[in-house]
């Protein structure tokens, strides 16, 4: 039987996203929080064993305006960048100082936006600036960045963390890919960037998210990355809905990263016969723009996607300028841009965006608790019985469910700022129009500043699992860190297992 790293408690967090060369680029906020969170870790259980887990997406390298889909022979460099940041340095000496503690164990656990963790260049440069050339910190440094998540136990129960992202097919990290990548560099081989084939999510950030940012920096925090929100960006930059279009290879993308992953997840269980057919995982529709900006118009709001999955296959690979002008015909993108504009000619910009987010939003079950969203049923179906507690991020979004029969899952969250819309200003027109104006100001202070109904717009909300022995019992807690980060943080659920 294997053995696994025994500790009296273990704390993860997800999703800090360090990254941004300006201070509109960065989402990450609460960083003197997130130091005095490290140090208060730090002091948990004195005598016993703590780690402290990173559960992905510990910096962003796709908020960094000088890198493509993946930066390689500049990994080192952009991470340094990133790391001597001033928004961001206090949290690497925090992390410093962790390591500095005798009992403590810091796990570096990879994510979407970081997939440079897995060069060991990089690594390298983590365990200089954390730990120097002292032997017994660096052995207090580990790294889990092929995809099979972080193991141990606490208290004889098993506890696995792992992003989140290998189960999600529009950012699935090509694990095989990045080792020949770091194969080549090791080896001082050069590297061809038209070779790296990036997944979808990482393509949509790079091609349409981050030009949108330009001018709303709060993009991000909506994650309108999927195609139920395309109709946010369209209203937002219309001629992002020609960049949208053209990018139908995207779901190309997506399929062939179903299809590694479905083929990962099952490697212990080959399916036998031909392989099933491009797209054939995928759903029978997919929202374009939703019902209530559609109702502007008798056309119906959704695409064929028959038809779109057809394109996908044939421009599958295609750089954008040749989907725009291949055959020297109109390309795909501009007829999906005049449907959508379409559309929208009878209403306002404010209106549409109204109805938009109406859309996204309907029977939204992002912040409850309790929601057994696509994440917990596609990583809870592939990991075993043994496990106890299982800890994800990924989402953004804090879940805590009691599987039954002594199991537990939790989502971490996230440490990024987070907006959430209330009905109430989304119900008409007059109630929308001052969040229109804050969202149309698009600066990330105006953001920070604005408070509706009494209550922030950024919800203050920044999240950590832990996972104790206490007595007989292993509990896990979901909870909220709060203040400067050095208190004891508020409980939000917890789950006791004898």
């Amino acid at each position: 039987m294997e053995h696994f790293p025994e500790y009296d408690e273990i704390h993860v967090i997800s999703d800090i996203h360090m990254g941004g060369e300006t201070h509109d680029f960065q989402i990450l906020r609460e960083t003197g929080r997130l130091a005095g969170y490290i140090g208060w870790v730090g002091q948990q259980c004195p005598e016993g064993r703590v780690a402290l887990v990173l559960n992905g997406d510990v910096f962003d390298t796709l908020a960094e305006r000088s890198t493509g889909y993946i930066a390689i022979e500049r990994a080192v460099e952009v991470v340094g960048r990133i790391m001597g940041d001033p928004s961001f340095s206090g949290i690497w000496d925090a992390l410093a100082r962790f390591v500095a503690l005798e009992g403590r164990t810091l796990v570096f656990a990879i994510g979407n936006h970081d997939i440079e963790m897995s060069f060991t260049g990089v690594q390298r440069l983590l365990l200089n600036r954390l730990a120097g050339d002292d032997p017994l910190k660096r052995g207090r440094i580990e790294f889990s960045t092929v995809g099979a998540g972080y193991s141990c136990t606490v208290g004889g129960a098993r506890v696995y963390c792992t992003h989140g992202n290998e189960v999600d097919a529009w950012n699935y990290n090509h694990y095989e890919s990045l080792a020949r990548v770091g194969r080549r560099l090791n080896a001082g081989l050069g590297f061809d960037l038209a070779e790296w084939r990036p997944n979808a999510g990482t393509r949509m950030v790079k091609e349409v998210m981050n030009s949108v940012k330009e001018r709303y920096k709060w993009i991000d925090l909506l994650k309108p990355e999927t195609q139920a929100a395309v109709g946010t960006l369209v209203v937002l930059d219309p001629a992002q809905a020609k960049k949208v279009g053209d990018l139908l290879s995207i779901f190309g993308e997506k399929v062939l990263s179903e299809k590694d992953m479905n083929q990962r997840l099952s490697a212990d269980e080959p399916v036998s016969g031909a392989p099933a057919p491009l797209g054939a995982a995928m759903p029978v529709k997919e929202p374009w723009l939703g019902p209530n900006l559609g109702e502007a118009s008798s056309v119906q709001a959704t695409a064929d996607v028959d038809s779109l999955l057809l394109q996908a296959e044939k421009n599958l690979g295609k750089p954008l300028s040749q989907l725009a002008e291949q055959d020297g015909q109109l390309g795909t993108g501009q007829l999906i841009l005049d449907r959508l504009t379409g559309w929208m000619r009878n209403i306002t910009k404010d209106e549409a965006l109204r109805r938009a987010l109406k859309d996204w939003l309907a029977d939204d079950k992002s912040f409850d608790l309790q929601d057994r969203d696509d994440t917990f049923k596609a990583v809870t179906a592939n990991v075993g019985q043994s496990v106890s507690f299982i800890v994800t991020g990924h989402t953004h979004l804090e879940r805590a469910i009691d599987m039954g029969g002594g199991r537990y899952y939790f989502n971490c969250g996230t440490w990024i700022r987070l907006l959430r819309f209330d009905q109430a200003v989304l119900k008409d027109q007059a109630s929308f129009k001052p969040v229109y104006d804050v969202l149309m100001d698009g600066r990330m202070d105006s953001i920070d500043r604005a408070t509706f109904g009494n209550a922030s717009f950024v919800m203050n909300q920044t999240s950590a699992v832990s996972i104790r022995r206490e007595g007989g019992q292993v509990v896990g807690r979901l909870y909220h860190v709060l203040g400067d980060g050095t208190g004891t943080p508020e409980e939000i659920q917890r789950f006791a297992r004898s």
